[in-house]
Order: C-alpha cells, then sequence, then structure tokens
C-alpha cells in the first residue's frame, strides 16, 4: 500500500527517504503531514530546545572515584559512578 519517498529537508536540503514503514506509522498516529526534516536535523531541533542539565560532582560510594550526577547529592543517600552502578544494575 505504502512505497517509500524520496523527501528534501526544509533544513539542510539534503535528500531522506520517508520509508512506507514510517509512512504507515504516520498514518496509524493520525499525522497527516509528511516529515519536513531529516533524522538529523529532527534530532538537532529537539536537543536545541532542551536546557542544559545541572551536573553535580560527589564521591561514588562503591570505588571512592568521581561520580557526576544530574541531582543535588544528599548525605543520607549514596552516589555511584557510572561504572559501579552499572554493576549494581547487573547483579
Amino acid at each position: 500500500m505504502y512505497e517509500d519517498k524520496t523527501l528534501v529537508c526544509k533544513d539542510c536540503g539534503e535528500e531522506f527517504v520517508f520509508t512506507a514503514g514510517e509512512q504507515e506509522f504516520y498514518a496509524e498516529k493520525g499525522f497527516e503531514h509528511e516529515p519536513q526534516r531529516c533524522r538529523n536535523c529532527r534530532a538537532a531541533r529537539k536537543g536545541a530546545s532542551r536546557a542544559p542539565r545541572e551536573m553535580f560532582t560527589a564521591v561514588c560510594a562503591g570505588c571512592g572515584g568521581e561520580a557526576r550526577v544530574p541531582f543535588q547529592p544528599r548525605e543520607d543517600r549514596p552516589v555511584y559512578c557510572s561504572e559501579c552502578f552499572a554493576k549494581m544494575r547487573e547483579e
């Protein structure tokens, strides 16, 4: 029913493919218009609207190294670096 279409990005001017699967998804969701931007430009536009996260530094409760986290650490709760946190999730 649907066939891949080649569209031109209105931001960068590059061609991109609007696949049959994407067209079906758009139809299921009730979207009436085709995308006007390629995947990279959509991602850049989406990311530009977000404010950068404030990061806090703490001492990792697992290895004692530096942990950078997106929340204000509290004294009564342990904070882990990315590596130690990943190890804990595996267990």
